[in-house]
């Protein structure tokens, strides 16, 4: 007679083996199932119907065949929530419900959802689309088959795609702002100077043109990939540039770094296009810019001169906020002109040649080169 501990030990290993072989065809027959569901998809596709058809079974497809979402994604340029739609509409109607008239999960907003949706859009400076396809597809069960449709509800709602700004979490704004009304007064103060041509000022920075910037948008064939040659991407020019408060024009010159030797010659260079000028320079504190160097030719220059005679007289914008320069606006349209051209750029000297044409053939005259005050030429 068995022992009732030997007894359950048995019963125990049958009901485990008995577990494991239904465990086993379940997964037998989900595999068929997913092999079934795959031929006929492939079926389905074979037949040539709307590309649009095609393109929702190719995605289902590739769900079953072990692909994860956000390669289907890169792969067809589609949604995850529409991925996820038209897995649904397969399983619950086959083949049917991957058709164009399928009238399944409905693909628009009321009207107070709508409202909704534009509100809840207001909640947040940054957004995602994945974030707005998700509201839609689980809060309302609505999923645009086209991206479109969800970009339009991101133009309702204010909302553009842009490009992100640099700012330097270091920049002090009460700084920048006293400086601004510094700047302002000083201009102020010798207006009638300006204006009658005694007082030249100059905004200076420098820039560093790389041959990789050529490298640009261009309207080319869809299917072929657009090459510009470019040898060395960080080969690059440095230039001094000091545009003219007044006029409008920048005097630009080509050096091979930015330091105190060539800050020097570039002020001389400004002091001999500026005969019988004193010159009031507005840059930032780079270190050739307040170096040791740069004190003593000053020193040189202005001599025994009282302050309102100095021929050059230089004010520092507040550190680390490059926007109180209009000049970089002018770097930034000078660069985007050539871009215009990068498919027709053979060199980095032809490149250097239309960056120094741009800017010696354009009188600039934005709105914030003026950011400190208008001033126009007496006449």
């Amino acid at each position: 007679m068995m022992s009732p501990h030997v007894e359950t030990a048995t019963l125990t290993v049958e009901v485990s083996q008995e577990q494991s072989r239904e465990g086993i065809l379940v997964e037998v027959i989900a595999l068929s199932a997913q092999e079934d569901a795959i031929a006929k998809l492939q079926d389905f596709m074979a037949l040539h119907p709307d590309a649009r058809e095609v393109r929702k079974a190719l995605a289902v497809k590739l769900v079953y065949q072990g692909y994860l979402y956000d390669e289907i994604q890169t792969i067809l340029d589609v949604s995850r929530g529409s991925i996820t739609a038209w897995k649904q509409a397969y399983e619950e109607d086959g083949i049917d419900g991957l058709r164009l008239n399928y009238k399944g999960r409905k693909s628009y907003l009321l009207s107070a959802q709508r409202e909704e949706v534009l509100s809840w859009l207001q909640t947040k400076d940054i957004w995602e689309l994945g974030e707005l396809e998700y509201k839609l597809a689980f809060e309302y069960e609505v999923v645009y088959e086209s991206k479109q449709s969800y970009y339009d509800l991101f133009s309702e709602a204010g909302i553009s795609w842009k490009k992100t700004t640099k700012l330097n979490p270091k920049a002090n704004p009460d700084a920048v702002n006293r400086k601004k009304k510094e700047i302002e007064t000083l201009l102020a103060n010798h207006r009638v100077e300006i204006e009658t041509g005694k007082l030249r000022v100059f905004l200076i920075d420098e820039c560093h043109l790389m041959w990789g910037d050529a490298i640009g948008y261009v309207w080319g064939k869809s299917d072929q990939e657009i090459t510009v040659p470019v040898v060395n991407e960080r080969e690059k020019q440095t230039y001094y540039g000091a545009v003219d408060y007044l006029e409008g024009k920048l005097l630009l010159k080509a050096y091979d770094k930015g330091n105190s030797e060539n800050t020097i010659d570039y002020l001389r260079y400004l002091l001999n296009e500026s005969p019988d000028q004193r010159l009031l320079i507005l840059w930032d504190g780079a270190t050739y810019h307040r170096s040791k160097e740069i004190r003593g030719f000053l020193e040189e220059v202005n001599q025994t001169l009282t302050s309102d005679e100095w021929k050059i007289h230089c004010v520092r914008f507040a550190p680390n906020c490059p926007e109180q320069n209009p000049i970089e606006d002018i770097w930034l349209q000078a660069k985007t002109w050539v871009r215009r051209f990068c498919a027709l750029i053979p060199s980095f000297s032809h490149l250097k040649w239309m960056f120094e044409w741009f800017i010696r053939h354009t009188t600039f005259d934005f709105t914030t080169l003026q950011m400190y005050g208008a001033c126009s030429k007496f006449k």
